[in-house]
Parts: C-alpha cells; sequence; structure tokens
C-alpha cells in the first residue's frame, strides 16, 4: 500500500498538518498514525472514508487506483 502511504502524507503536508495533529483528528495514537504513512498498516473501512471525506478526495485516489483527485456525488 505504498501508494496510500505516499498520497495520504502528500494530502496531510498539503493542508499544513502534522502527524501529530492528524492523528488526533483521526481519534488515533501518534505511532498509529504513522503506520499509515509508514506503510506498516492501513486503516480499516471506516477510517478509509474517513480520511477520503476528510481530505475530499476519492477512496480510489487514496488507494491509488486512480489519479483523479475529484469526487463523483450522485443524489440518492
Amino acid at each position: 500500500m505504498t501508494k496510500f502511504s505516499e498520497r495520504l502524507k502528500e494530502l496531510r503536508q498539503e493542508r499544513g498538518l502534522k502527524q501529530r495533529e492528524m492523528a488526533e483528528i483521526c481519534g488515533l495514537k501518534l505511532r498509529g498514525y504513522q503506520c499509515y504513512e509508514y506503510a506498516a498498516s492501513c486503516p480499516d473501512f471506516e477510517g478509509l472514508v474517513f480520511l477520503a471525506d476528510y481530505f475530499d478526495v476519492s477512496t480510489d485516489y487514496l488507494l491509488g487506483r486512480t489519479d483523479c483527485r475529484e469526487v463523483k456525488r450522485t443524489n440518492l
């Protein structure tokens, strides 16, 4: 999941946030968040959706399945 960790770090840095701040936002301990950026672990489904919503990108973008950040919203 190298692509995920790289994209997560990039998005965090674009917002000017420190890892500690992101850990707090995600409700994680610092080490838990760092494991995401160091590709040592990945968030569960709910965590992935939370990160995508927080950064306003698609889960496919976070996972490296597309280079398009745009989220396609539908009215259900």
